[in-house]
């Protein structure tokens, strides 16, 4: 019996070519179907991919066949029925076919689902987008301890030993503890060597050096193979590092205004700008503030589908914002990002306040981004537009009015900043 052998390089990849052409010829369909993950998918979930199913009619390969009418010769192996010459009746027509039975979990058998690599979502993500260059101040960083090896140790753990070392140093105790023994007893061999080839050698003497040779190689034997000094550990001292963090505060309204349409726009923007931090540094905090009258720090779900009747004041979640930062993340450790996405709407004496509490803010942060989910200026749009003009390179403010403005206005948010 034969076997083949696949000796190329990559061999468990050998379907990677096939899978990226089945993505760019379904992509349309896949982007559909990756809009609709996107609203059940968390923020902070990143570290995997992402399953998607598309409808088995789309992936169908184009085929020939024969259209009805006409005669056609066909050959059907294993006839016990028919002859030739005989006429085949035609199926009755206008039966209805019959269809798949549905999925108890949501998704029906004419569904093809298939699973994506977080590279494959990431790109599918941001493939019309050029992420941005965003010059990073260089603040001060939490100083973490991180182990490093610095060399060997006669004592440790035992799961930290170095069995080469230890190897290592029991060769070498036992070569210096036998090699004179093991001198001595090559020249007694010798000496034996040479006393068997006389013709008259006296056997007491034969005998004599025979029991010196096995004594000799008895107290070669009796040196241990390993001992408790021969043993090495890898030591490891902790040696502190600087470690980058960063924080990022979303505020939304949800107020009666904001509805869900306009809360997937703005879930689509933060998680884009959260995909972008976490790239940057080495630890990101995401804290979530909604705020329609009055400010609180909820979680990530109620943040995003939580409504809520009555007015908007702006100014509440500014200031909670602002008390956040003073409690727990201290601007000398932490980089401090705030997006807002609202609607415009605020109350009307409002707009002074969170003027005077901008003021205040924006020191302490790294970019402040304000994203306006609506066609026209409203009433928070002009009340920023002074904030912008004052503090042009850590805040900056754009309007997004459909799914085809995130990628461009966030861009346009953390372009390249000219030193």
């Amino acid at each position: 019996m034969g076997f083949l052998i696949d000796r190329r390089q990559q061999g468990k990849h050998k379907s990677a070519v096939n899978r990226q052409r089945f993505l760019k010829r379904h992509k349309a369909q896949i982007r559909r179907s990756l809009e609709e993950r996107l609203r059940q998918r968390s923020i902070t979930d990143t570290d995997k991919g992402e399953s998607i199913n598309i409808s088995s009619k789309d992936t169908h390969e184009p085929r020939f066949h024969h259209g009805p009418g006409g005669r056609q010769m066909r050959i059907f192996p294993g006839n016990h029925e028919f002859t030739a010459g005989d006429r085949l009746p035609r199926p009755q027509g206008g039966a209805g076919g019959s269809g798949q039975e549905a999925s108890d979990s949501g998704e029906g058998t004419d569904d093809f689902v298939f699973e994506i690599s977080q590279q494959e979502f990431l790109e599918l993500l941001f493939e019309d987008l050029e992420l941005p260059n965003l010059i990073r101040k260089q603040l001060s960083v939490d100083r973490e301890l991180k182990p490093r090896r610095a060399g060997f140790s006669s004592s440790g753990n035992p799961s930290n030993i170095s069995v080469i070392r230890s190897m290592r140093s029991a060769t070498a105790r036992r070569i210096a503890m036998s090699a004179g023994k093991r001198k001595e007893l090559r020249a007694l061999q010798e000496e034996l060597k040479e006393l068997v080839t006389r013709p008259d050698f006296p056997q007491s003497l034969a005998d004599e050096l025979e029991e010196k040779i096995a004594h000799l190689r008895e107290r070669i034997n009796r040196v241990p193979f390993l001992d408790d000094i021969d043993l090495r550990y890898h030591q490891q001292i902790l040696e502190p590092v600087p470690c980058s963090k960063a924080v990022m505060f979303c505020i939304m309204d949800v107020s009666g205004s904001m509805d869900q349409a306009t809360k997937d726009l703005a879930k689509r923007f933060f998680i884009l700008l959260y995909l972008f931090l976490d790239r940057h540094y080495e630890k990101t905090d995401i804290v979530f503030i909604r705020h329609h009258t009055i400010a609180s720090e909820v979680g990530e779900h109620d943040f995003f589908y939580s409504r809520e009747s009555g007015g908007t004041v702006v100014s509440s979640a500014l200031t909670l914002t602002e008390e956040v930062i003073n409690k727990r993340y201290p601007t000398n450790e932490w980089n401090i990002y705030v997006a807002q996405a609202s609607d415009g709407d605020n109350w009307p004496d409002d707009s002074a306040r969170c003027l005077q509490i901008l003021k205040q803010l924006l020191p302490k942060l790294q970019y402040f981004a304000y994203v306006e989910i609506a066609q026209r200026d409203n009433v928070l749009w002009r009340s920023y537009r002074a904030v912008e003009a004052e503090h042009g390179d850590t805040f900056a403010m754009e309007h997004i009015t459909s799914a085809a403005d995130i990628y461009p206005v966030l861009r346009a948010l953390f372009r390249k900043q000219e030193s």
